[in-house]
């Protein structure tokens, strides 16, 4: 619970330093850099030696690429059922697949499972969730964007040299070797900022509004990725038998709400902003109360 606690005050934190201006308005831009190119790398290569290539790694790989599958059938079913414009379809396609698995299911996994759990985390955010946004993500972009272009170079070049992931590399080809307690305590003490720094950017661009005529877009593309789609893990997991950390851990990431920079892109490329903005805000605020009950579910 003090886990919960903690980051519901750093955005507190961050909403009060919004509210008062007390930070340059590019803020969140740093803090998430800094997250992205020092805390979440370092985080990984703490971990990604521990990470063992059995059925549980895979599963973890392969739910969040048939979520994507699964969420895109439902939201292009709904667009088709409520006759959405364009604009609202591309951010729901765009949104709805891909979630806060990195910074926010950092935390909430430490939290509900420990740091045994932050290995299956790690696979589930790389090679699912980031890999997605990577691809994906950029298709979409170009699909639904203003005056977009898909380049598979830039893609390619994207997932190599994110640093996330050459941490992942990094820390698989160190798998047989034992960091030094000094540099192990050096990526323990560049990771340790990252709840603070992530909690208070999302905080200082969290944003409640919800324009009445986007009602039924924000409902459904949250009711598809905070409900439809961790329970379909759940019911899916449990048909065949499969329990376990690594199920656990897919079950609450599946649930997280939408990711923060998905939904800043939505807004720089042009697409439905206000909707952007409310999937990413109101996702937040009602995973506290979702997550938790996630967690009670695979707990059962």
């Amino acid at each position: 619970m003090h886990n919960f606690l903690i980051i519901g005050a750093f955005i507190s934190l961050g909403i009060l330093l919004r509210r008062f201006k007390a930070l340059p308005e590019h803020t969140p831009f740093v803090l998430n850099k800094i997250a992205i190119n020092v805390c979440l790398p370092a985080l990984i290569l703490l971990n990604a030696p521990k990470i063992a290539f059995t059925r549980d790694a895979v599963t973890a790989a392969i739910i969040p690429w048939a979520l994507l599958a699964l969420s895109v059938g439902l939201v292009l079913l709904g667009a088709k059922i409520w006759q959405w414009p364009r604009p609202v379809v591309g951010v729901l396609l765009l949104i709805v697949p891909l979630g806060n698995t990195s910074f926010l299911g950092v935390p909430i996994i430490r939290t509900f499972f420990g740091a045994d759990g932050l290995p299956h985390l790690i696979v589930y955010d790389q090679i699912g969730t980031m890999m997605i946004f990577a691809t994906y993500g950029s298709f979409i972009l170009s699909l639904y964007g203003q005056d977009g272009t898909l380049s598979v170079s830039a893609v390619v070049r994207k997932m190599l040299l994110f640093p996330p992931s050459l941490a992942l590399a990094a820390g698989l080809a160190l798998k047989s070797w034992s960091y030094p307690d000094g540099l192990s305590l050096a990526l323990h003490y560049l990771a340790l900022p990252l709840v603070p720094v992530v909690m208070t950017a999302i905080g200082l661009q969290l944003r409640l509004r919800l324009p009445p005529h986007l009602a039924a877009p924000v409902g459904i593309g949250l009711g598809i990725k905070m409900l439809a789609a961790p329970l379909a893990v759940l019911v899916a997991c449990r048909l065949v038998d499969m329990n376990g950390l690594a199920v656990g851990v897919s079950v609450v990431e599946a649930g997280m709400p939408p990711m923060v920079t998905a939904g800043a892109l939505a807004v720089v490329a042009g697409m439905e902003a206000e909707l952007a903005i409310a999937l990413v805000g109101i996702g937040i605020l009602c995973s506290f109360g979702s997550l938790p009950a996630l967690f009670w579910l695979v707990s059962l």
